[in-house]
Order: C-alpha cells, then sequence, then structure tokens
C-alpha cells in the first residue's frame, strides 16, 4: 500500500509538484525545455538500451548536448542507475544559486529526493525507488514528456530495471519469488521503530492470545508436559493432566515452598514436589522454584509480556549447540589475518566461551546434572599450513565442553585439501552438511537443541541441517555480500565468474525465510538508517536478470528479528588505564614492530618522530576494509601528516605469500601508495597479526600516545575492532555505513566518519588532534565517554543471556503455534533443488596442485 503523507501518496506529492513547479522540473529534468526535448525524442527513437548508449555516445548527442550538468549526468554519461547520494549532489548542482531552482529545492519534490535510495533512467522515462522510513518503500516513474506520474508495483519497478541489462523486458513469464503470502496471518509490528525487538512483540502477541480463555492456555500446558531431555522427564509429570490441576498443583506447591528455608536444595524436597506433579527443571533451591512457580500463576491469572519471557527464558531447553561456521582457516591460533578469516572467528570464539558459562550457571539454577556440549561445525582443511584445521576434534581453550568439530570438503573424486575461498564453497554444502549431520549425532550421540549458522555458507548448512533434524534455527548474518557490492544483483553476470554472487545471494533468501529467528548486532544490519538501507532490507526485493525476479524476498518488520550486540573479550582488552593488568612485558616486541628501522615482511615504512601521537587501524585487507583507502587519505593531507603518524595491521606485505584475489590488488595498491605520496618516516605497514593477547596490548600502547584508532569500511555490519578499540579506551573514529554508527553515540563516545569523502574525514582528524593539543583534557572525555558507552551495551554477559532467552521463547512459540512455517519449507525446498542446486553446480570444483 502507498506511503501517505498528509493523506497523499508518494504519486500525489509528486505530481502536485509537477503542476506547481512545471518550468523548474522542465528544467531539472530536460536541460533547456527545447534543445533537451529534442535530445529525449531523438532517443525515444532508439528502441533499445544499445541503441541509446550509441545515441548518448555518437552524433546525437554532438547535435544536442545537454545544457544542464544533471541532465548531463543522466545521460551523457549513459550512467542507467543513480544512486541516492548522487541524485542529491547533483540536484545541488543544478540548484546552484538560481532563485527559480531554489523553489523547487524547498518543494515536496526535494523531500521525495531525499528519500530516494535510486533511479532508473531509461529516457523518456526515470522510476524512481522512494523509501518513506526504514522497511516502507514506494515506487513512482516519471515521463518527462508529458510530466506525468504513474506509481509502479514491485514487480513493474524491477522489471523496468532489467531493462537496463537486457534491453528490453523479459516478457510475462518470468520466474518471481513472493514470500509474503505465507506469512500474510503471521503478526508482525508495523512501525520501523518496532524492527529488531522481535521477541518482545511476539510475547505481547502470545500474552494477549492467553488472556482470552482458559482454553487458550492449552498449548503452555503441552509444552511443559512433552518437555524432556535424553528420554527424563522434565517440569511436569502425568498427575497434571489440564489447566485447573495445574493452578491447584501451583497453589499447593507455593505454599509448601514458602515454609521451607530460602537455600534448602532441591533433593531435599525433590520426591514431595513429584507427588505434586512437579519434575526437575524448576530450580535448584526452595527459593528459586518458588519464583518459578509465582511466574506460572501469574501467567495464568494475567498474562504479562515480561512475566512470560521471564519463565521461557528459564525453562530448561538448550543442552547441546552446534554452531556452522565452514569458511577460512577456523582455528585458535596462526589464523587470524589468513584469507577470509578475522571478525567471525573472534566472535564465534568469544560467543562459545561466553555461552557455555552461561549454559553451566543457568542449568545449576534450574537443579539438574546435565552436561551441555558446544560443537563449533568447520570445515577440515589437510594442507592447513601451520595451523589445527587438519584435526578432526578440538577442545576450545577456556571451555571444559565445546569442542570445533572439522569435517571435510568431499566430492566424488575425495576430500579437497586446500583452502578455497568463501566466494567458491557452494559446490560442497550439500555434501558437507549430510557428512556433518553424522558427525554431529556421533559427537552429541543425539540431536542438538539449537543450530546457529554464520555467514551465508554457514547459515545455508545450518537451513539444511535443522531441515533435516527439525530443530530450531537461529542464523547470524555477519555481513550480506550484496550490501557491500553495490548493483550486483542487477549486473550479478558481471561478479559471476569472481564472486558466484547468483548462488550466495540464493543462499541468503533461504536461509533468511527458513530461520525461525535472526540475531543482528544493530538495528543498521536489518533496516540501516533514515538514509541507508540495512543488510537484511536490501533483499526485501531484487532482481536477477534472466535468472529471477524478487517481488517480496525478507521482510524486516518480521519478529523473527532480534537485535543482540555482542562485545570484546575483557581478559584480553581493558582500559590502558588499568596498570596492574597491562602486559607490559610485551612492550619490548611491541616497540619494535611499531619503531625498528629495519625493513622486512614483518614491517615497512618508517616513523621518525615518536613523540607524535599514533593513528592506528587494523583489518582484512580488502576493498571493502578500504585500509588502502585511510593510507590515501593520510598521504594526500599535508597537516595530518604533520600531526600524527599512521600504523596500519592487515594483510600480507609480500604478495606473493597472498592467495586471495582481493587481497594481492590491494596490496600492490598499498605498495604504489607508499611511493605515490612519499609516505616513509610518517607510516608504518605490519602484516596481519595472529597473537590477540599482543593485539590488546598494541591498542593499550597506541592510547599511551594519546593516538585515536580508525576504521574506514566502505560497509561494516558491526564493527568488532571498533568495540576492542573502545574497550581499551582508545578514541575511535568509524564507518557512518553500518553497525559501527550504532556503537558509538557521535561526538560523544567516538566520531563518525564518512569513507566516501576522505577530505572531510581528514578534517575531522585534524580538528579532533589540534583540540587534543590545545585541551589535552578532551582526548580523555572521548576516551571515557567509549569505555562507558561499551560497559552498557557491548559485553558477551548480555549477549549470552539475551541470546539463550530468544532460543526459549522461540521454541515455545513454535510449539505452541504449531509454527513449522511447513508452506514456506516447502517453497524453499523447490526453489533449493530447481535454483540453488543448479548454480552451485555451475561453479568449477576447485583442483589441488599436484
Amino acid at each position: 500500500m502507498p506511503h501517505r503523507y498528509d493523506g497523499q501518496s508518494m504519486r500525489e506529492r509528486l505530481q502536485e509538484t509537477l503542476s506547481v513547479h512545471r518550468n523548474e522540473l522542465v528544467s531539472l529534468f530536460t536541460g533547456r525545455p527545447n534543445a533537451e526535448f529534442q535530445h529525449f525524442s531523438l532517443l525515444s527513437k532508439c528502441k533499445d538500451l544499445e541503441g541509446r548508449q550509441k545515441a548518448q555516445s555518437g552524433g546525437f548527442l554532438k547535435l544536442f548536448p545537454s545544457p544542464f550538468p544533471l541532465r548531463k549526468w543522466y545521460v551523457a554519461q549513459g550512467k542507467g542507475i543513480l544512486q541516492r547520494h548522487h541524485l542529491i549532489d547533483e540536484m545541488d548542482k543544478v540548484v546552484g544559486k538560481d532563485e527559480g531552482m531554489q523553489k523547487l529545492k524547498d518543494s515536496p519534490f526535494s523531500k521525495i529526493l531525499k528519500s530516494a535510495q535510486e533511479a532508473i533512467v531509461l529516457p523518456p522515462f526515470v522510476a524512481i525507488a522512494i523509501r518513506p522510513r526504514p522497511g516502507v518503500w514506494e515506487y513512482i516513474r516519471v515521463n518527462v514528456y508529458e510530466l506525468s506520474v504513474d506509481q509502479l508495483t514491485v514487480s513493474e519497478y524491477l522489471q523496468f530495471k532489467e531493462e537496463l541489462v537486457d534491453g528490453e523486458i523479459n516478457g510475462s513469464y518470468v520466474l518471481e519469488l513472493d514470500f509474503e503470502p505465507f506469512n500474510a496471518t503471521f503478526p508482525r509490528p508495523t512501525r520501523s521503530s518496532s524492527i529488531g525487538n522481535g521477541v518482545q512483540f511476539l510475547n505481547r502477541h502470545l500474552s494477549s492470545i492467553m488472556f482470552r480463555n482458559k482454553e487458550s492456555l492449552e498449548p503452555l500446558l503441552d509444552f511443559l508436559r512433552a518437555h524432556k531431555h535424553d528420554g527424563h522427564v522434565m517440569m511436569l509429570n502425568d498427575r497434571i493432566q489440564n489447566i485447573s490441576r495445574l493452578q491447584s498443583a501451583l497453589a499447593r506447591a507455593e505454599e509448601f515452598l514458602s515454609k521451607l528455608p530460602p537455600l534448602t536444595p532441591y533433593s531435599d524436597f525433590e520426591f514431595d514436589l513429584q507427588g505434586m506433579g512437579f519434575e526437575r527443571g524448576w530450580g535448584d533451591t526452595a527459593q528459586s522454584i518458588s519464583e518459578m512457580v509465582h511466574l506460572l500463576l501469574e501467567i495464568l491469572q494475567a498474562p504479562d509480556p515480561s512475566t512470560l519471557e521471564t519463565f521461557l527464558g528459564r525453562i530448561p531447553m538448550v543442552f547441546n549447540v552446534v554452531i556452522v561456521s565452514p569458511h577460512g582457516y577456523f582455528g585458535q591460533a596462526n589464523v587470524l589475518g589468513l584469507p577470509d578469516t578475522g571478525g567471525q572467528i573472534v566472535y564465534i570464539l568469544d560467543q562459545v566461551r561466553a555461552l557455555e558459562n552461561e549454559m553451566l550457571l543457568r542449568i545449576q539454577k534450574q537443579g539438574l546434572d546435565v552436561i551441555p556440549k558446544i560443537l563449533i561445525v568447520t570445515r577440515l582443511i589437510p594442507d592447513a599450513k601451520g595451523t589445527t584445521c587438519n584435526q578432526r576434534l578440538e577442545r576450545i581453550s577456556g571451555t571444559e565442553h565445546t569442542h570445533i568439530l572439522r569435517v571435510p570438503f568431499r566430492t566424488e573424486k575425495g576430500i579437497l585439501r586446500k583452502w578455497i575461498s568463501r566466494f567458491d564453497v557452494w559446490p560442497y554444502l550439500e555434501t558437507f552438511a549430510e557428512d556433518a549431520s553424522n558427525e554431529i549425532a556421533a559427537e552429541l550421540q543425539g540431536v542438538p537443541d539449537l543450530i546457529i549458522g554464520n555467514y551465508s555458507d554457514g547459515n545455508l548448512v545450518a537451513s539444511l541441517l535443522s531441515y533435516k533434524l527439525g530443530i530450531t534455527q537461529c542464523n547470524i548474518a555477519h555481513a550480506l555480500e550484496k550490501t557491500k557490492y553495490p548493483e550486483s544483483d542487477i549486473y550479478w553476470r558481471k561478479f559471476e565468474d569472481k564472486y558466484h554472487f547468483s548462488s550466495q545471494f540464493t543462499a541468503d533468501l533461504i536461509a533468511m525465510n527458513n530461520a525461525d529467528f535472526i540475531i543482528t548486532s544493530t538495528y543498521q544490519e536489518i533496516a540501516g538508517s533514515k538514509t541507508n538501507v540495512g543488510q537484511y532490507e536490501s533483499h526485501t526485493a531484487f532482481t536477477l536478470p534472466g535468472l529471477y525476479r524478487v517481488v517480496h524476498g525478507i521482510d524486516v518488520f518480521d519478529p523473527k528479528f532480534n537485535i543482540v550486540s555482542p562485545g570484546a573479550d575483557m581478559s584480553i582488552y581493558f582500559s590502558y588505564s588499568e596498570n596492574e593488568r597491562r602486559l607490559t612485558a610485551l612492550h619490548d616486541s611491541i616497540e619494535s614492530l611499531l619503531y625498528d628501522p629495519e625493513q622486512n615482511d614483518d614491517h615497512i615504512g618508517m616513523l621518525s618522530d615518536r613523540s607524535k601521537p599514533i593513528i592506528f587501524s587494523m583489518a582484512r585487507l580488502d576493498r571493502v576494509k578500504n585500509i588502502t583507502g585511510l593510507v590515501e587519505c593520510f598521504g594526500k593531507s599535508s597537516k595530518l601528516r604533520e600531526l600524527v603518524n599512521l600504523v596500519v595491521v592487515a594483510g600480507y606485505i609480500d604478495v606473493t605469500k597472498s592467495r586471495d584475489r582481493e587481497e594481492t590488488k590491494e596490496i600492490e595498491k598499498m605498495h604504489d601508495l607508499i611511493k605515490k605520496y612519499n609516505l616513509h618516516g610518517q607510516f608504518r605497514w605490519i602484516p596481519a597479526q595472529m597473537n590477540r593477547a599482543r593485539n590488546g596490548e598494541l591498542y593499550r600502547y597506541i592510547a599511551d600516545t594519546k593516538g585515536a584508532f580508525v576504521q574506514p569500511a566502505v560497509y561494516e555490519a558491526f564493527g568488532l575492532t571498533v568495540v576492542e578499540a573502545m574497550t581499551c579506551g582508545l578514541p575511535t573514529f568509524a564507518t557512518c555505513h553500518g553497525g559501527p554508527a550504532e556503537i558509538i553515540d557521535d561526538g560523544l563516545s567516538g566520531f563518525h566518519i564518512d569513507p566516501y569523502h576522505p577530505d572531510q574525514v581528514a578534517t575531522l582528524l585534524i580538528d579532533f588532534f589540534e583540540r587534543c593539543q590545545k585541551d589535552p583534557g578532551y582526548w580523555d572525555e572521548i576516551s571515557n565517554g567509549g569505555l562507558q558507552r561499551i560497559y552498557e551495551r557491548y559485553t558477551w554477559k548480555i549477549y549470552t543471556e539475551r541470546l539463550l532467552t530468544l532460543a526459549g521463547v522461540y521454541g515455545f512459540w513454535k510449539h505452541v503455534s504449531k509454527l513449522e512455517r511447513r508452506e514456506t519449507r516447502r517453497y524453499l525446498e523447490m526453489f533449493y533443488i530447481l535454483k540453488l542446486k543448479d548454480l552451485a553446480k555451475s561453479i568449477p570444483l576447485a583442483v589441488d596442485e599436484q
């Protein structure tokens, strides 16, 4: 349904603007009316895109040059898609100081343009995708001959967009994916501010259903009576058959427990409770069991969302967890910085340590003697390059019951021995899932209670396993590639040989829609911001011309979405001011790393003036992380170079050591930048560092110089290094595109930077360091602001408590609503078999070197 402002749709508002500002819009869309209309007339005679492009680059354009910058931008450069920043920047150029055009800028049209995310230009039409607020879209098309406006459906807009690629519409019968009908009766919030709070919405919905009548409470009773682990009954036994018996038994138990000392252990009165109908799982002491009994009585009498969530979070439901992360070198040592091996590995290792602790604590409080198990399922790589990635089973240090379980990639020709890129894994994943299922069953002697996928490949494997085993599935994207590579959908063929995005985007759609719940680190990951589209939101509607068209892919209002932010390992990352905890024994090696004048594979570049603060950055060396962009920004600013030194930790220095296609380009670019800007004396490049303890102290050492951390990524889903740096008290400047925009409260706990405007980044850094020179207390102010932000929001304790509560709520919701999403899953099964399997088979298999 079209979004409405003051009772008007976008189409009506734009049509009104066209009526009031006709001349200005003629100038804006067509330059000088007469000349440009002739220009359009000639172009419109070309029936396909190729003809139009020839006209734009050939004689037509020479006869009728576009007089206005915007029109020149639209036509002369032959661009078919204009992104949001292009639309706004070019309008600002056109308006300039022209008073008549200024009226247009002050009109409703300007507001519409600011809501536009992209425009498709196929003269004489301009189709615009408008996003009035996160998660809400509307599509219109302007005829610049007639200055008329049409409302478009999603399908019509995508069909129009496909003309850019094919030069003609593909006909009426194109495979369209539409998941909306399956979710039409499914409850969901409507306000953009509610996105990412799915469990709160579900609890409100469930509570309202339960409040209707006693019959509505029966599913809760069934859920508690069906609760078992390893064949042992938990929570309720056969003495309680209906809601009335449950209420009376709870009242008796409450009275019985009130007479016991609060810390009386469960074992002292276990048989008394069994006689009333209660089994293990309610608690470990009289007090904790009494609290659970009281919560359930409240739910039965007057259901309340927060009470329901608390109760469900305490029910023993999760004992065995499988976490899937196939790609990269998954190990505990000597892996960070290897291809496809970075923040996701750190995230999972920190996650499972905290998760095991929380599971043990909960199981103890539930009065159970169950031993939990966590398995991280990843790929076994025989050619392990000095890592442990060729070992089948490896216990995670700092845990008792958590292991890495490695399963090889296998084909009919045998086991693949070498590492392969995350973009090339798709042909192997179905067999990997089958093999992993057998290995998991052998290790757990049963099935897991929860499976958590990571990234596109892990989420697909988790989908295959959850479908087969009938278990609750949680997805964590970390990063969806579609937002990182603009136009990678419409021009997917251009990317296919290198990235195989057709397989990845198809897998993403399947996994998103198959998951029971999805956790993200930030709101931006789901639905972006007022001006930027979220990672998941970008999968709402898109097209892969010639393959299929997605008219409703994922709904960001779906209550399966929940924001659960991770933290940093606080045994490694802590404030520079905690002197008694500092690893001073590492300072000599850190000094050598930063200042040793020898040029070798461990460091190149020199820092001549050791008194200057250090700007520090650490990331994988790829295009999206944009480390070379930061180096160029530094190189171009003589003032910034006067004030500070720059140190980056990224990738390899020697290009021959890298096997990653993107990394090799960035290595070569880095060497070129060092020469181009003569950075010797002000810049240090250190290859990726594997020692996390030393990395933690390196952050703190940089803080000692009163430096800053800069995260310059073009897009960052979360920003674990941002959290690490802030946890160490290092003032942080991070990209405004993605998660860091939420982690940092701009100007208070750090600063937002826009990597697309490097001059502004340099100015912001210069202003910060100049202010710190005049007022040293300002550096402390930002440092302390960052630390406070971390302690309030970004800890693993908060994360694991929330994750296990979500698993309980969604497990309950799945049971009581009979919500197996069976129709959706049959649809997904067909999509997987008819599309993804063939796409994956089309990817060449890797060949081991002999």
